[in-house]
């Protein structure tokens, strides 16, 4: 495992399904862009190959991978997969954030 990102058992078995009902492979991107509501959002999406610069935290045959850019602002994180009456979605806690969205998707440093 990689000490930069960490992905939860959760999180790396609907990977696993969603990659495996798509036929991809079991590679996750997690990738922070400018916007959401509180100046950041996280995007996820399913990754045909891992960059030579990408970090990567592997859990039961399962790669998460985040660029160097977003690793700045997500050094020390979690991807968890949570599911609720709300729905479920991948969720990040992120020890950097200084504040977030109620919706989970956004956040401020």
């Amino acid at each position: 495992m990689n000490e930069t990102i960490d992905l939860t058992p959760s999180a790396a078995a609907r990977v696993a399904a969603i990659a495996a009902k798509q036929a991809k492979p079991a590679i996750l991107r997690l990738s922070v862009e400018g916007g959401g509501c509180s100046g950041f959002q996280y995007k996820f999406g399913l990754a045909d190959s891992v960059d030579a610069d990408d970090s990567v935290a592997t859990r039961d045959g399962v790669r998460l991978i985040v660029d160097p850019v977003s690793l700045d602002l997500v050094q020390g994180a979690a991807v968890d997969y949570v599911e609720s009456l709300g729905g479920s979605a991948f969720k990040v806690t992120n020890p950097n954030a200084a504040s977030g969205c109620g919706c989970g998707s956004s956040f401020s440093v």
